[in-house]
């Protein structure tokens, strides 16, 4: 393994650690979510819309500043502060007045997002993402200073405050009640929703302090001259993220328009349940990406980039299918994440952690625009993968539900994969090993419909059915890369 790749996962490693381990932790909150808050209630559904409102606003205060900021970073003829100064300051500006904005028009806009009863959720979780964009420059700030160990501290600072505060909320605060603690007459039992972005407020704030070295640096404020080079740049990848993360929160904002009323935030919270067994793929992912886009633009004047691409790609696909089967194989294990009453949504996991592959690959085939400075060819890629996303949902959700959700996501980033790699290899060739990839792809998908036929009615059986397979595809993975693993024995001995 050579000494980039050697870096290379040991960012991911460093990096996975705030997102893995903290994304596990915060599958605690998953079963104590959907076992506390029942399906029927449709409470869970408020918490899977809203946030889908906020992730999409948090591409849209970020306008892309972070891989902005990478990319001018590494210029020679730019200096690294400037451009984290200007980035940070005008994403700063835009989220105030964000801010602000949602406050002058609560009420009209809670009305609009059907939560006219309680419009403190807009203005709790508007400021949350306000304080999220702004802390969103200044986290690539230390992904571009390698300073990981920060990184790391901050982000699992945040999550044990949110589980903590949550264990609280769900666990100790109703017995506390119960017994009459005077100190708990602020507590409302059936407020459990509100106190999920209460409690987000909370440890997004906390987070902000442990960024008070950084703040203190953006002395050198905007740079105009700068700035409107920067907005140059991103301005495509602004529509691009926007595109892009419509493509994973649209069904869940659109739904409530789609099948309106409590009807609706029902099938939602069912849906939205189901799809976090699913996200083992997206903390892979974000992991990698978290590690591997500082190191390509810090590295794009490498003439080994497109070749180190490829190998990462590969990589990149065997791993995320190990993970698909690892929850397909044992989701009879998994579902025990979420209450029973949400159980009815499990046959969209396979369909939805697929897509959520797709949209992985889709990121590691974006950097030939992105290093080019064409960012606008993601846009168009994102434009038309939504557009299809956006179809099957208003088409076929009124007939089959959350379901038709799952495969216009799966859709969408298909479409957006196979444009990438087209133009891309028209554009920008890179020497990806397709028949190695397709293969994987094949494998994974013949070993999971073989368990899916085969399923012995004994669940025992099931099991050791199961593993066998799973063990199948990883002696598979093995003997591909027996060069690599006798490279690693080697040292290991």
């Amino acid at each position: 393994m050579s000494l980039s790749l050697k870096k290379l996962a040991g960012q991911t490693a460093i990096y996975g650690l705030s997102s893995i381990v903290g994304r596990f932790l915060n599958y605690l909150l998953v079963p104590l979510y959907t076992y506390k808050i029942t399906a029927a209630s449709g409470g869970y559904g408020v918490v899977t819309n809203i946030y889908a409102y906020t992730a999409f606003l948090l591409v849209l205060l970020t306008f892309g500043m972070e891989t902005t900021f990478f990319y001018f970073a590494n210029r020679e003829e730019v200096d690294a502060r400037k451009a984290f100064s200007t980035a940070s300051g005008a994403v700063g500006v835009v989220s105030l007045v964000f801010w602000i904005l949602c406050l002058v028009f609560l009420h009209p806009i809670a009305f609009f997002m059907g939560y006219e009863t309680h419009p403190e959720y807009i203005a709790i979780m508007a400021t949350v993402v306000s304080l999220d964009a702004f802390q969103a420059v200044l986290f690539a700030s230390l992904r571009q200073q390698n300073k990981a160990i920060k990184f790391v501290t901050l982000k699992l600072s945040f999550i044990f405050c949110n589980i903590g505060l949550n264990l609280f909320i769900f666990l100790l605060a109703p017995v506390l009640y119960a017994k009459g603690w005077p100190v708990m007459n602020w507590y409302n039992p059936d407020y459990q929703v509100g106190y999920i972005f209460i409690v987000n407020l909370i440890c997004t704030a906390g987070v902000t302090f442990g960024f008070l070295p950084e703040i203190r640096n953006m002395k050198f404020g905007i740079d105009g001259q700068l700035l409107k080079k920067m907005l140059k740049y991103t301005w495509p990848l602004l529509l691009f993220g926007l595109i892009g993360i419509l493509n994973q929160v649209a069904d869940k904002i659109c739904y409530k328009f789609i099948v309106p009323g409590q009807e609706g935030e029902v099938q939602l919270g069912i849906y939205g349940a189901c799809v976090k067994i699913s996200m083992i793929i997206a903390i892979f992912t974000q992991a990698f990406r978290y590690a591997y886009e500082p190191f390509v633009f810090g590295g794009q004047r490498d003439k080994n980039s497109p070749e180190m691409q490829a190998v990462v790609m590969k990589y990149f696909v065997m791993t995320t299918l190990l993970a698909f089967l690892l929850v397909m194989m044992y989701l009879d294990i998994f579902k025990y994440l979420i209450s029973s009453t949400y159980w009815e949504g499990l046959k969209v996991v396979p369909i939805v952690m697929m897509a959520e592959i797709f949209m992985g690959v889709y990121f590691n085939l974006s950097f030939w625009y992105k290093l080019n400075g064409q960012t606008w060819w993601g846009a168009i890629f994102s434009a038309i993968g939504c557009a299809a996303l956006l179809s099957i949902n208003f088409i076929f959700v009124p007939k089959f539900g959350y379901t038709a959700c799952a495969w216009g996501g799966f859709a969408g980033y298909g479409i957006c994969m196979l444009l990438s790699y087209i133009v891309g290899q028209v554009k920008s060739p890179i020497p990806y090993p397709m028949r190695s990839i397709l293969g994987y792809f094949a494998l994974a998908v013949a070993l999971w419909l073989l368990s899916v036929y085969l399923h012995p009615a004994s669940q025992i059986w099931m099991y050791v059915l199961n593993t066998a397979l799973l063990l199948v595809y990883v002696a598979v993975m093995l003997y591909d890369e027996r060069a690599l693993v006798k490279q690693i024995l080697k040292k290991i001995r």
